[in-house]
């Protein structure tokens, strides 16, 4: 199998960021890591050896990017508005860095955002704002509003609230999102969600689901018995749906 280390000075941040590509071609899944995750993550937890057959047939390219959140959602020592700024610089390396970059590596016409735990809400939340960029999205035990607060998770913006907040929660701003060419794009993207039963946002999930069927955006969300939320659970949820 095919591996790559790419590391670079991202403008945006302000600072390097590293990245692995798996493969060679196919349809290129940009994967955001969990909360505690790294680049690596993904390779160390076995995920990328679970889709190992269709990396090396050439079917899927992965880009497993890093992650920044003790500098954004969970940087306690910063104001709630700079947590999000700080996530909104990770979006902007995301746009205008490791999406070029993945298009220069491969021209396949099809890209999938996916995710676990935090990186789920990373990949919908980026895929949601920017459908033009996406055509696929599979987000795991994923979180789809940060301002909840559900057995010890708590509102990563200490209650505050601004547009920022607004525009980077899927739960907030799809119920208002009118413009039809932005719905077009999302009723034309393959959304997968998939949640256990006894996770604490199983209802945030069927919540999100209910807004997209609300303004006609097909998908599937599938509901697995337990918590589901760990590594195993995840890396039979990738085989099934990615």
């Amino acid at each position: 199998m095919k591996r790559e280390y790419h590391c670079w000075h991202s403008p945006d941040l302000g600072r390097d960021m590293e990245l692995l590509v798996f493969g060679h071609g196919g349809a290129k899944v940009l994967m955001f890591p969990t909360r505690d995750g790294r680049f690596y993550e993904y390779e160390d937890i076995g995920i990328v050896r679970t889709l190992e057959h269709k990396i090396d047939a050439g079917h899927l390219q992965l880009v497993c990017v890093d992650s920044i959140v003790n500098e954004s959602f969970y940087c306690n020592w910063c104001h709630p508005s700079g947590r999000i700024q700080r996530h909104i610089q990770y979006e902007n390396y995301i746009l205008n860095d490791v999406l070029p970059f993945m298009a220069r590596q491969n021209p396949h016409p099809c890209t999938i955002a996916y995710g676990c735990s935090l990186g789920a809400y990373k990949a919908a939340t980026i895929a949601f704002r920017h459908p033009d960029r996406f055509q696929k999205l599979c987000a795991f035990s994923g979180r789809y509003d940060l301002t909840l607060s559900v057995e010890h998770f708590h509102n990563l913006f200490d209650g505050y609230y601004d547009d920022n907040i607004y525009f980077h929660t899927p739960t907030h701003f799809l119920p208002q999102l009118d413009c039809e060419s932005h719905l077009k794009q999302l009723r034309q993207m393959d959304m997968v969600f998939v949640i256990g039963k006894e996770d604490p946002f199983l209802e945030n999930n069927r919540h999100l689901s209910q807004i997209c069927w609300s303004k006609g955006v097909p998908h599937a969300l599938h509901e697995w018995d337990g918590r589901a939320h760990r590594g195993r659970y995840w890396r039979q949820m990738t085989r099934l749906y990615v």
